[in-house]
């Protein structure tokens, strides 16, 4: 268990080990992974599973089914980053992995890091334009059927929407020039879609956040922070309206996301397991209770980018071999899933070309492409 410790995760963000919330949640992890070895092979692959990896295939088949036969009545779709080759675009499928359809079709540009407004009908994202020292990563939005690209800000990354979807938070660049780090980042903002103006956060300390995520009740940022702000590295709580940080001790891990209603949580809590807990937005900082393991793999595997779906009842992440899970690093042989989140690591596999499918998003149905 020597990966899991805060030396291993200091020495490169991008390759690290994300450490264990306490002995406590180690044994409780050990035990899930126990209990849970045999469920994890998706069942839309033929090749059988290495020993101890995702499972034995001929185990829980059934339940399985039963979870890929229920994704194919959600209405909800999955947009998520894809290397085509030569550039990145951004896909959507339907949450059982069919009809995939490519919204960006931008040879010259790379589309990263797509996040779907409360209604389903905007997506924002970010766009790596231009080659060497003029590359600039900046925020858009479009509508959820490619059209309608609007530049949100340049030199800006991570971002993601507030309550009914009237705005869009983000966070700067650090420096002028392209860094490739998630963590390059220095400041927190919002951008109102009706007035088209920018406000800066009132804490003017925010610093190296990365995974930014706005609680439904408008009340907090959610965010991971490596190397900034006093921290070397934690997951905080950061007042909306105020200057007011919190640390989240409980969840000793990256990439925290928040269920639509309010009332969960999920993180990576490993490279090769996803959490999840009870969440109380009221209280200061927020409470989490009640954690577990959801997802969880092999030495030599990873699993990340946890989200949500909209009814709470899934979580789409990505999963493949020991890669580069920044955003816009390729990471050969990742592919999109989607997981039970009442159940013990039942999930299925939705794209099979594993060509770097990374940084899903659940697409809320309802409004796709209303402007």
């Amino acid at each position: 268990m020597t990966h899991w410790t805060r030396a291993a995760l200091a020495t490169d963000l991008r390759r690290r080990r994300a450490p264990v919330w306490g002995w406590l949640a180690a044994a409780g992890f050990l035990i899930a992974c126990f209990l849970a070895m045999p469920a994890g092979s998706a069942p839309t692959s033929t090749s059988p599973a290495r020993p101890g990896a995702e499972g034995d295939p001929e185990a829980m088949p059934a339940k399985r089914a039963k979870l890929l036969a229920e994704l194919k009545r959600v209405p909800h779709k999955i947009a998520y980053e894809s290397y085509r080759g030569t550039n990145w675009e951004l896909f959507v499928i339907n949450a059982d992995g069919s009809n995939p359809v490519n919204l960006t079709r931008t040879p010259k540009v790379d589309e990263l890091y797509p996040h779907a407004s409360p209604d389903g009908s905007r997506i924002c994202f970010a766009a790596d334009e231009g080659k060497g020292r003029s590359k600039v990563r900046s925020v858009y939005y479009m509508n959820a059927d490619g059209s309608g690209r609007t530049l949100v800000a340049e030199n800006a990354r991570h971002p993601c929407w507030g309550p009914g979807g009237r705005a869009i938070a983000y966070t700067p660049g650090e420096y002028d020039r392209f860094s490739a780090a998630s963590y390059a980042t220095k400041g927190l903002a919002v951008y109102d879609l009706q007035t088209g103006q920018h406000r800066r956060h009132p804490n003017r300390s925010i610093r190296h956040l990365y995974a930014l995520t706005w609680s439904p009740d408008s009340r907090w940022f959610l965010a991971t922070v490596h190397g900034g702000m006093g921290y070397d590295h934690a997951d905080l709580a950061i007042e909306a309206e105020g200057e007011r940080v919190f640390t989240l001790p409980q969840i000793e891990g990256c990439r925290p996301d928040i269920s639509a209603d309010g009332k969960k949580i999920l993180w990576n809590a490993t490279d090769q397991s996803i959490a999840v807990a009870d969440l109380d937005l009221k209280s200061s900082p927020p409470g989490i209770t009640n954690i577990r393991i959801v997802v969880s793999c092999q030495e030599g595997d990873e699993v990340y980018h946890a989200d949500w779906s909209p009814d709470g009842k899934y979580i789409a992440f990505a999963h493949g071999p020991e890669g580069d899970q920044s955003v816009g690093q390729i990471a050969r042989g990742w592919n999109i899933c989607v997981a039970d989140a009442s159940q013990n690591n039942v999930w299925v596999r939705l794209t099979t070309d594993g060509v770097s499918n990374k940084e899903p998003d659940w697409v809320p149905a309802g409004n796709e492409g209303e402007k």
